[in-house]
């Protein structure tokens, strides 16, 4: 009998278009988009129907790196400020203030974007930690899938990865997955009590057995191959609603989580997409490295996102 073929990484980001065709653009807070990458990335936006971009950076700068890119940037609202610190605190501040529904990182430091978010006074800050999340399909596994956290924690306690769990939940909800399969990855599948990272699974997993995570199912501690492939955890012997069928991975540490990533991106074929959960706003955090592709998916789940919370805000 004929088998039908494995998703493609592409249908996956093709289906995330599909999904927000006929959505109203997020009006989005683009922070100083100073390099051709990350103002064409603007500008792809825009041409998709994604968003409509309110380009923050100084105005010299950023016409000066759009001549020479070739890009035209004509019909952008503009707000000229004098650096990126600048450009990330006024962004936050129109954020604030519900000006725009989507803040997106240009050509400056991580920690430089998100300080601004988190600013007492801005008001974008909910009870949750932030935490990222990429969103992954790879042609070697049957679904779509979230790994966290890979950019913001570096070592998560066990309340940081409770919230890290819940915002992943979060987001597998916004991209239709009901019950979302919960693997807490660890280097084995038994509690070890010199390996932190089988204490905490455990944790994780009692503490959504009493209510205190909710709107999935958790197991762990689960090793990679026995979170994604039946088979492997049929040989070892893992009785599990989630064992090789998880939606989402959720890794020890920022280090553990970058490197699946990038090797499943850069070996396995996989596209991605990254977003940062657990403010009032999603804020869509990309590379330097990152493909046209990557951006315009992370933008989709941008607008995914901003139209829930219009809805049910966080």
């Amino acid at each position: 009998m004929p088998t039908t073929p494995p998703p493609s990484p592409q249908d996956g980001v093709q289906c995330l278009l599909s999904r927000v065709h006929g959505m109203a653009p997020a009006r989005t807070a683009v922070v100083h988009p100073c390099d051709a990458l990350s103002l064409g990335g603007a500008i792809d936006a825009l041409a998709a129907g994604l968003i409509t971009p309110v380009l923050v950076a100084p105005r010299a700068k950023l016409e000066r790196v759009a001549a020479e890119a070739g890009l035209n940037i004509s019909g952008c609202e503009v707000i000229d400020v004098a650096h990126s610190h600048a450009a990330a605190a006024a962004a936050a501040q129109l954020a604030g203030k519900g000006d725009v529904q989507a803040l997106m990182k240009g050509s400056l430091h991580t920690d430089e974007y998100l300080s601004a978010v988190l600013a007492p006074d801005v008001g974008l800050r909910t009870e949750r930690r932030l935490s990222h999340c990429y969103v992954m399909q790879t042609a070697s596994y049957p679904r779509p899938f979230i790994i966290t956290d890979a950019a913001i924690n570096i070592a998560p306690t066990l309340l940081d990865k409770a919230d890290i769990v819940r915002n992943a939940i979060d987001l597998a909800h916004v991209l239709g997955v009901a019950q979302p399969k919960v693997a807490i990855l660890a280097a084995v599948e038994t509690i070890n009590p010199h390996m932190p990272a089988t204490l905490d699974a455990a944790a994780l997993c009692k503490m959504a057995d009493r209510g205190q995570i909710s709107g999935a199912l958790l197991d762990g501690p689960l090793a990679f191959d026995n979170a994604v492939s039946p088979e492997a955890a049929r040989v070892k012997g893992i009785t599990s609603p989630v064992a090789g069928q998880a939606d989402i991975l959720v890794v020890p540490d920022l280090e553990s989580g970058n490197m699946l990533a990038k090797q499943l991106e850069y070996l396995g074929g996989a596209q991605s997409a990254g977003i940062v959960m657990g403010a009032r706003v999603p804020l869509v955090l990309t590379s330097r490295s990152d493909s046209r592709v990557t951006r315009l998916a992370s933008c989709a789940i941008a607008v995914l996102l901003a139209e829930r919370w219009r809805l049910n805000p966080p």
